[in-house]
């Protein structure tokens, strides 16, 4: 197999990686005109590798989404409870400019980015109503695959 180098990123590369972060979060907004919307729905869906979390109406009618990757991380970085807080950020951006101020929150998945994901929707001002967790369990769904013999 042979030796495996681990590469290693300096201070600089890091804190060019967090510039870019910073500058995605801070990038203008650009909202379609939509009809009042006081009270909204938020997804969050949080994998082992991403988190995402995304606006609804009422209706369900999504009105905006952001996601690790979308902010701008790559890799592993992605599945960090700092990158979903970083999207939780992002998203209440999105919510104070269309003047969302009731939201249902709707949690998916099992993740480092569920809680982190939900504290700072709190710390940002938001009003939650309701916190469910939607996270789909089988009731002994598929049949197992058959033992390996070796």
């Amino acid at each position: 197999m042979g030796k495996k180098r681990v590469i290693k990123k300096t201070e600089k590369e890091t804190l060019e990686e967090r510039e870019k972060v910073e500058q995605k979060l801070k990038k203008e907004i650009s909202v379609k005109p939509l009809p009042k919307i006081k009270r909204g729905k938020i997804y969050i869906t949080s994998t082992y590798n991403n988190t995402i979390i995304s606006l609804a109406d009422e209706k369900g009618n999504v009105i905006g989404w952001r996601s690790a990757g979308n902010i701008g991380f790559r890799g592993t970085k992605k599945g960090t409870s700092f990158a979903a807080s970083q999207v939780a950020q992002a998203l209440a951006n999105i919510a104070n400019k269309l003047k969302i101020r009731e939201v249902d929150i709707l949690v998916k998945g099992i993740g480092g980015g569920r809680e982190t994901a939900l504290r700072t929707l709190v710390n940002q001002g938001l009003e939650i109503q309701s916190i469910k967790d939607v996270t789909p369990i089988p009731h002994n769904g598929c049949r197992p695959r058959k033992p390996r013999r070796v």
